[in-house]
């Protein structure tokens, strides 16, 4: 994830708006929480009312079908956001998020987090491209697992893991199976 822009605009008093402090801090509507190992953050069906950011550590969300079917739909660590659908209307989580190594949380209201995005230009531009980008990652996870053959998604899933955590721009890498 690439680092956050910081604010030259003045708010009203004449302070900046820092979105690194922003998501580094305690304030309005936020709260921090250190999670060990294996604690759940939200659960699946819990009501969707905030907005989460991992500023250290490592969490997993899987989803649960009503057969008792788990699977893992994510591995985030930091510098994730997860809950995000809340600001769309999604009123129940829909998977289950738990700490896979100790983590330090950032739990935004979604009143804040609304309120963030909408008179903090700095954030927003921040924020829309991480959410449109993990709609991109989850499309095209989607369509490997159409498409693919084993094969092919496991050359793409080694690909993938042997560039993650790396920044910069992504590569079209295909590759060729015999």
């Amino acid at each position: 994830m690439s680092s956050l822009p910081k604010s030259t605009r003045k708010q009203k008093g004449g302070v900046s708006f820092d979105p690194q402090q922003f998501l580094a801090t305690v304030g309005v509507a936020r709260t921090i929480t250190q999670c060990p190992k294996d604690y759940k953050i939200f659960s699946q069906g819990d009501p969707a009312e905030s907005v989460f950011y991992i500023q250290q550590g490592r969490v997993k969300l899987k989803v649960k079908s009503k057969q008792d079917k788990e699977a893992v739909i994510a591995i985030l660590g930091a510098g994730d956001f997860l809950g995000e659908a809340c600001l769309i209307g999604q009123t129940v989580c829909l998977a289950t998020a738990t700490a896979i190594a100790p983590s330090c949380i950032l739990r935004i209201e979604k009143n804040e987090m609304l309120r963030v995005l909408h008179e903090e230009r700095t954030f927003s531009d921040f924020f829309i491209p991480y959410v449109l980008s993990r709609n991109v990652r989850a499309q095209e996870d989607l369509v490997d697992q159409l498409f693919n053959s084993s094969e092919q998604r496991l050359a793409r899933t080694l690909l993938l893991l042997a560039n993650y955590g790396k920044e910069g721009t992504p590569e079209t890498v295909v590759p060729e199976i015999n």
